[in-house]
């Protein structure tokens, strides 16, 4: 594994850095309320640097979930050696076990409050079709990029993001982790029966 540089840990730190000022501003005074003229300030940085590093407003929320963006096809790619369908199921339900955010399934304040942010923005909301689109495109390549890949990778990305929205939906509706985890592994293994049964190719 190539270490990085100390130019790109710098890089590195100046997204993370700025990515965590913006995040608090917009949920102190709301997304539309607080404009990149006051991020930028706020970063001690200006305008120009700081659309260097996020040319869109909305980069600067997503930044912080932009690994996640590809997560399913490094898991397939990952374990080479089951079925795609086997490997994505196991690492969904092992998310579910250690309560990782990505599976709805956490309810630390920050993230509870990242993810009202996210849902509760309609220009959040809009970019992230773009995301979850992105995710279809790097699962679909990993699955073979062609049309079967490109179908079965749509249906999967979904019900990754149906279950995890439904956990968080009970998670803020005010039941605990713990009271919502048995229904949440159940539930992705409904689904991935029913994904396996449809996909055998994938299975």
């Amino acid at each position: 594994m190539t270490t990085p540089g100390l130019r790109q840990l710098k890089k590195q730190r100046m997204y993370e850095t700025v990515s965590d000022i913006a995040i608090r501003l917009f949920l102190e005074r709301g997304y539309d309320e607080v404009s990149v003229v006051e991020i930028a300030a706020a970063a001690e940085i200006s305008k120009p640097t700081l659309f260097r590093y996020f040319p869109a407003k909305e980069d600067l929320v997503f930044h912080r979930i932009a690994d996640h963006e590809d997560e399913a096809a490094r898991v397939v790619r990952r374990d080479r050696d089951v079925a795609p369908l086997v490997a994505l199921r196991r690492d969904f339900l092992d998310g579910i076990g250690r309560a990782d955010p990505i599976t709805g399934l956490s309810d630390h304040p920050a993230v509870l409050a990242f993810y009202d942010l996210l849902y509760g923005t309609p220009a959040l909301v809009a970019r992230l079709h773009l995301h979850l689109e992105r995710s279809e495109l790097a699962l679909a390549e990993a699955l073979g990029g062609d049309l079967d890949a490109r179908l079965a990778a749509a249906q999967i990305v979904a019900v990754r993001r149906v279950l995890a929205q439904e956990n968080w939906r009970r998670i803020t509706a005010g039941e605990g982790v713990g009271a919502v985890t048995s229904d949440a592994l159940a539930a992705a293994g409904l689904a991935f029966d029913r994904l396996e049964a449809g996909l055998p190719q994938y299975a």
